[in-house]
């Protein structure tokens, strides 16, 4: 794996724990030659990822889209930043620009581009593996709701299992570097007279 694509909050958050995490990702990301692509951003825990990987001497790449970069949010001392026109062209060039997904702690923005990448591989439009960074249980609430949409019938267990999900950064790149793509037809149902066929 040479390059990690890693979503987060442009906030830092209520507890330095997520700074802290950020910065233990960045360092394993060095430590395993793994490029960071993201948001372009110089503030929160996009900031933080950022500085410490290009601090370590690693390879640091944004995309921004312009009005954010007008706004003075954008990080000047990266790798390369990429300056699009949109939401749209930016999380597509992620994506093309990534061998994997980590989502760190982060809000709607964070949540938004982790289903879309989710939603991509259940559909099989990409074989990238994605992981969930459990800092301090951020995500515990979200993995329990998806272990309910399973229950429900509206996700199949496998697809679930797309999503890999470890406490720590390191625990989490060795998932994601040992990730096999699972291969399965999407099937739907039908519901006839009210019966689920």
């Amino acid at each position: 794996m040479k390059s990690l694509c890693v979503y987060c909050g442009s906030s830092a958050g209520a507890s330095p724990v997520y700074a802290e995490a950020a910065r233990r990702l960045a360092k394993v990301m060095v430590d395993n030659n793994i490029a960071l692509v993201y948001g372009g951003g110089n503030v929160g825990l996009m900031g933080v990822i950022a500085d410490e990987v290009l601090r370590l001497g690693g390879d640091a790449t944004g995309i921004i889209p312009k009005a954010l970069m007008d706004k003075e949010v954008g990080h000047h001392g990266l790798t390369r930043l990429h300056i699009v026109k949109d939401m749209h062209e930016r999380k597509a060039m992620m994506a093309e620009l990534s061998e994997g997904f980590v989502a760190m702690p982060g809000g709607i923005g964070t949540l938004e581009e982790l289903f879309e990448v989710f939603t991509w591989s259940q559909l099989g439009f990409h074989e990238k593996p994605i992981g969930l960074l459990n800092v301090n249980g951020f995500y515990d609430g979200l993995i329990r709701f998806l272990e309910h949409v399973v229950q429900e019938r509206f996700l199949r267990a496998e697809q679930a299992s797309l999503l890999v999900h470890a406490p720590e950064p390191d625990a989490l790149v060795e998932l994601l570097k040992n990730y096999r793509p699972q291969r399965y037809e999407k099937t739907f149902d039908r519901v006839t007279a009210g019966k689920i066929i």
